[in-house]
């Protein structure tokens, strides 16, 4: 039965009119958005159609040349940082359209609302409005800008952020700098933390509540602001019983286990999505997480107590490791020739990332007793063999573990060398809960790690790519038809 309400719930969505035919169409010709029924309907749009999992993964330092047998020229293009020339599921220019159809989606929703009186009863609808709203500028301004930085902020270019309905099918933006979007997008989820409900038929395929203050706790994160963080995270508790049980996922069929994984059901997952995505044969690329330099992530070298991670039960597809993380359902439009389009479900957001957010929030603020209370726990959870009695965090064996190194973690924040030592044992940490889920990205551009590249033939390196500190390829450039349409492109 858990398979057949998954499907029906992604039929439900990809059945909706999509926004990109939505925008098709001249404003006057439109669908009238007039009833909380339609709104309600046109919100389901309000999310990313498309993914970002794999542009996110393959820059960063998770993936290897395999020298396995490829002509994907986007994998080899985001492998080295450069702009990718193709459109299709899982492209760059792809989830650029697939966030401002979003947003469109959300403006429409909000006009509609304003002109129905702005009823009390459509308050859940304008919470919800203005979260996605804030979270799809959030995406774009993290992928096709700088990292944030207050001291050049209100300079740096950031992306179009768009509050209205279009007016014209090609309308023409101007790039708001980093310092309007990020006030922007506060100024949306403050406002929209006044209405966000959890009264949906399906809660994690919207941002109800929880959903909406993990977010709420990213995006703090990343301006560091760590009591905004602190407060929205303080209903997790010091010992959430809703992170994900690997035990319980090891344990599931093979074939099970992407379902496991993206299933609403999870008590961790808070926002769950199906976009149209091939994130799941990502392992055919040749630049992937390949199986001879897996264990740097993920042996047993890498946990505190030297012991194996509970964490992950991998399949193998020639040189490289997949993660089964991503059920893919495939939606056939002609049966006979095998034509359709497929649709993986991701985990947006979830209690793992939300508690990993309060614990670097407790760093920053010099608690770190919490802190060590918050990592020994999520790190029992993980760990194969765990022993209550022995097994212990503490201020030494993470200086030990994680010592520092000169001006390898560089936040636009000051860190003490304690600091440093605990912020890459949650970077780290993160990045082993979410390989292959493009979020170790956002740790890249907002710590400035270096990450090398090494490209190989018959196991010897022809070339190594070096993406330096503030490296101007860091903020992906602008699409060419959203640069044709008069968007100022990265400088390079």
């Amino acid at each position: 039965m858990k398979n057949i309400k998954i499907t029906l719930s992604l039929l439900l969505v990809i059945s909706l009119s999509s926004c990109d035919e939505f925008l098709s169409e001249i404003p006057d010709n439109r669908t009238q958005i007039d009833t909380p029924e339609k709104i309600s309907e046109l919100l389901v749009t309000a999310y990313p159609s498309k993914s970002y999992a794999v542009i996110g993964e393959t820059m960063s330092d998770n993936v290897f040349d395999s020298e396995m047998t490829s002509s994907d020229v986007d994998n080899r293009q985001s492998f080295n940082w450069e702009m990718q020339t193709q459109l299709g599921p899982d492209t760059e220019a792809d989830f650029w359209n697939a966030c401002y159809e979003a947003i469109a989606a959300s403006n429409q929703a909000l006009v509609a609302i304003d002109e129905l009186g702005s009823p009390e009863s459509l308050n859940p609808q304008k919470g919800e409005a203005l979260i996605a709203r804030a979270y799809n500028h959030f995406m774009l301004v993290s992928y096709w800008s700088q990292r944030y930085n207050p001291s050049s902020a209100a300079t740096d270019l950031g992306v179009p952020y768009v509050t209205k309905p279009e007016g014209a099918l090609l309308a023409q933006y101007k790039r708001n700098s980093v310092k309007e979007v990020f006030d922007l997008i506060e100024q949306d989820i403050i406002e929209g933390m006044k209405y966000i409900t959890n009264n949906y038929k399906e809660p994690k395929y919207h941002f109800n509540i929880d959903a909406a203050k993990a977010f709420a706790c990213r995006f703090y994160l990343i301006k560091g602001d760590w009591d905004k963080v602190l407060e929205y995270s303080k209903g997790l508790g010091s010992k959430p019983t809703t992170l994900r049980d690997y035990v319980a996922f090891n344990a599931a069929a093979s074939a099970q286990k992407p379902l496991e994984y993206s299933k609403a059901e999870q008590p961790t997952n808070l926002l769950v999505a199906y976009p149209n995505s091939t994130a799941r044969r990502g392992y055919t690329n040749r630049f992937y997480l390949s199986d001879n330099r897996s264990d740097e992530i993920l042996g047993s070298d890498t946990n505190i107590w030297g012991k194996p991670w509970l964490i992950y039960t991998s399949s193998f597809y020639e040189n490289n490791v997949l993660i089964p993380k991503f059920y893919e359902y495939f939606k056939y439009t002609n049966v006979t020739a095998g034509i359709g389009e497929a649709y993986t479900g991701v985990v947006l957001l979830s209690n793992d990332e939300f508690f990993l957010n309060r614990i670097e929030a407790y760093v920053m603020k010099n608690q770190f007793a919490e802190a060590n209370a918050g990592l020994e726990y999520l790190f029992s959870l993980r760990t194969q063999g765990y022993n209550a009695a022995t097994d212990k965090i503490t201020e030494a064996n993470i200086a030990a573990m994680y010592p520092v190194i000169a001006d390898e973690y560089t936040p636009f924040y000051t860190l003490s060398p304690l600091q440093a030592s605990y912020i890459k044992a949650i970077a780290e940490a993160r990045r082993r809960e979410y390989i292959q889920e493009g979020l170790r990205w956002f740790d890249i551009k907002r710590f400035n790690l270096v990450v090398e590249h090494i490209t190989k033939e018959n196991g010897k390196a022809v070339r190594t790519n070096v993406l330096v500190k503030d490296d101007k390829r860091r903020a992906l450039q602008i699409p060419q038809r959203a640069s044709d349409n008069g968007i100022e492109k990265n400088p390079r």
